[in-house]
């Protein structure tokens, strides 16, 4: 007999009527590589446009568009040298516009990347700032004295490995860098830099954008003491944010990042947000000792970031039964008044299709308990089309991290490559001159074309789901409750809004037999996504990957 996991743990629906953000599905954009528009071998603004029809059909309520502002790319737009404008290989403002107002016209909200914690180094401010020790930009950015042997001020580390510190010959000083040295920190302790960053933030409201995903949100703030961070014990160490080579691993941040001052910031940051109505804000957490901790300190209550998601589903590790209940309890106890946004791929991890060796039927399972969580839901693109992890040869590699680390890690190019919308020709309908990424020949065969023809196809299970996450508030915004792990089977009741819904899940590919309700009262509902039904003996069997899902009007 298989041990019993149970926690109960009931989180307070909300009261006020549900945002579209809460409980909502988020569909992420990698705008580089989902349709190119003018054959220069990358995604555009207007080959988003092409394609929003398409994403409307999945059901979403929403998407996010990874950074498209202009930047010299040393890390894809994450290096903004103009937060503003949008880079030329991506359009123009006018073509933002077309998106904003098509994607609203399908019904679709647009959330977009904003990248606060640091800009390229060819950013004016920064070219401003380290000029000299004077000038009125001095202190936007984090510089530091040399210790007297000329060494950096502190041990902090990058996460594209080596120092987190950059020497500037004309300042004589170290600036902060915690990715690239060529993204240096801004220093919010300036406060003239975030009425900067909220500047920017208004420009895009004002231009239309429904919400914002907050990249990094916990690295916007160091240490004013700029103190050494303590070692990490071995057994601590987690390499879901950085891969097991690198040595960022070895430390516990405390001083170079997750600091107390966000919090002001981010209230600064919402109020906002709230001169805008219905506009919605997910935070990035980056962090593998505290990830849920500090989504429970930055959504609580309404006057912080309405949601965020940390890197729990984005792990390497599967998601047993057990641990689904580990985590989802674990947000009840540290996060019981804010909100969690869940995915299981996004443009900085492998595919969980190869992350975690899924077959078809378990990506249709993993795909039906994703719209079962309580939370928010994002989708990466390709996900559901069930694209496993692109295999990028060393000499393509667009990555610096990749580029860095191989080959022990290659890095993130193969969930970046581009999205296949047709398998009749080498580039999959993604653009007519060569892709900036090579398309995977292997993903070709799960192209949309391919899966629009066949209802049994993963597509199809994907809006399957959505609709059926959507037809039930309960799923979308009410209560978490009975949170079981029976063996292989996680089960848990969601409730609100006058319906009460039992979920048990089969998270694997041997039959399982758990023991579920009395079958009276309760009627059998999920049949698009191969239901089973209530067994009248209170033991039901599970084939691979089938879920359980019954209803009780309350």
């Amino acid at each position: 007999m298989s041990a019993v996991l149970t926690k109960d743990h009931p989180v307070t629906a909300p009261t006020e009527a549900r945002s579209w953000w809460r409980g909502g599905v988020i569909y992420q954009i990698y705008p580089r590589s989902y349709q190119d528009s003018n054959g220069d071998g990358i995604g555009d603004l207007l080959g988003i446009v092409q394609r929003l029809p398409y994403i409307a059909s999945l059901g979403v309520d929403g998407i996010w568009i990874s950074p498209f502002f202009t930047s010299p790319m040393k890390d894809f737009g994450y290096d903004v040298s103009d937060y503003c404008d949008v880079d030329p290989m991506f359009g123009s403002l006018a073509d933002f516009d077309c998106v904003i107002e098509t994607a609203h016209k399908l019904g679709l909200k647009v959330m977009i990347d904003l990248v606060l914690s640091h800009t390229s180094d060819q950013h004016p401010w920064f070219v401003e700032s380290r000029a000299s020790r004077d000038n009125p930009k001095a202190d936007w950015y984090v510089w530091a004295d040399p210790k007297p042997d000329g060494t950096p001020p502190n041990n902090w580390l990058s996460i594209f490995g080596g120092s987190a510190w950059q020497w500037d010959p004309k300042r004589l000083q170290y600036y902060l860098h915690n990715f690239l040295t060529s993204q240096p920190d801004l220093n919010l302790h300036c406060m003239a830099v975030q009425d900067a960053l909220l500047d920017v933030t208004r420009f895009w409201l004002e231009r239309g954008v429904d919400g914002f995903r907050l990249d990094t949100i916990n690295f916007y703030f160091a240490d004013k003491e700029l103190r050494d961070n303590p070692p990490l014990p071995p057994e601590l160490r987690n390499a879901s944010i950085a891969p097991a080579v690198n040595p960022y691993n070895y430390q516990e941040h405390l001083y170079s990042k997750n600091q107390p001052e966000n919090i002001d910031f981010l209230k600064r940051f919402r109020a906002l947000l709230d001169e805008f109505p219905d506009r919605a804000s997910v935070g990035e957490v980056g962090d593998a000792q505290y990830g849920l901790e500090i989504l429970g300190e930055y959504t609580r209550g309404d006057d912080r970031i309405h949601m965020c998601y940390a890197f729990e589903f984005l792990a390497a590790d599967f998601p047993t039964a057990q641990r689904v209940v580990e985590v989802m309890d674990k947000v009840a106890r540290v996060a019981d008044d804010g909100w969690a946004c869940w995915a299981f791929s996004n443009h900085d991890v492998m595919r969980h299709a190869s992350r975690w060796n899924l077959s078809p039927a378990a990506q249709r399972g993993m795909t039906t308990l994703l719209m079962c969580l309580r939370g928010s839901a994002c989708i990466y693109q390709g996900e559901e089309l069930g694209l496993h992890e692109a295999d990028v040869a060393f000499e393509d590699l667009q990555d610096p991290y990749g580029i860095q680390f191989w080959p022990e890690f290659k890095g993130r190019d193969g969930c970046r490559t581009p999205m296949v919308w047709t398998s009749d020709n080498l580039n999959g309908g993604f653009s007519g001159a060569r892709p900036w990424l090579p398309v995977s020949s292997e993903q070709l065969r799960n192209a949309v074309g391919e899966q629009e023809k066949h209802p049994d196809a993963l597509l199809h299970h994907y809006r399957r789901a959505i609709a059926f996450r959507h037809a039930h508030p309960a799923l979308a915004s009410g209560t978490l409750e009975d949170l079981r792990a029976e063996g292989d089977v996680v089960s848990f009741v969601r409730r609100g809004d006058g319906e009460t819904i039992y979920v048990a899940l089969n998270l694997s590919d041997q039959p399982s037999t758990v023991a579920t309700p009395d079958p009276e009262g309760w009627h059998h509902i999920g049949t698009e996504l191969n239901s089973a039904a209530l067994a009248p003996s209170g033991q039901t069997t599970l084939g691979p990957w089938q879920p359980c899902i019954a209803l009780r009007k309350t």
